[in-house]
């Protein structure tokens, strides 16, 4: 949570806001970095993605995240999911996420202090589940899911 004071002299607590994204190659593999040791989730797969910065709008964030933890230049076309969970597992500050789905539209893999590994995976061949961090697994089964039942979106809350 961010502690703000504000104009009237009240506190409040404020959630940060990130984007993630689930990026799509021509073979519609998946791309999955591996966050670094020394970050929260360290070791673990995640989508690309996080906080989003002042002046930026929050589909700007995934696509700036996604260029500086790949090197790979994304093109969002989907809003899946907005998570506002308070108790999203295993975060250590209370988070909005959005969640969109984006091609690949250029660039070449480049590692930065953020990631140790990036990697293209198929949807029948992703890390075992226990692997990931956050609820990124089990965004990327809502996105699977959405393929074969085209429900309405994007999907707010809880999964």
């Amino acid at each position: 949570m961010i502690k703000c004071i504000l104009e009237n002299g009240h506190e409040a607590s404020f959630r940060h806001v990130t984007a993630d994204v689930i990026v799509l190659n021509e073979e519609n593999q998946i791309l999955l970095i591996k966050r670094a040791n020394n970050l929260t989730n360290g070791g673990k797969y995640a989508l690309p993605g996080g906080f989003v910065d002042r002046d930026e709008t929050v589909s700007e964030a995934g696509v700036r995240e996604v260029f500086e933890e790949t090197g790979y230049q994304a093109e969002p076309f989907l809003l899946l999911r907005i998570a506002d969970n308070p108790n999203r597992p295993q975060e250590d500050r209370q988070n909005i996420a959005f969640f969109y789905v984006a091609k690949v539209k250029g660039g070449r893999k480049t590692l930065n202090n953020e990631v140790s590994e990036i990697s293209w995976f198929s949807f029948d061949n992703l890390p075992d589940k226990n692997l990931f961090g956050f609820d990124h697994f089990e965004t990327i089964q809502l996105y699977l899911k959405y393929l074969n039942e085209k429900f309405s979106l994007p999907v707010f809350g809880k999964i």
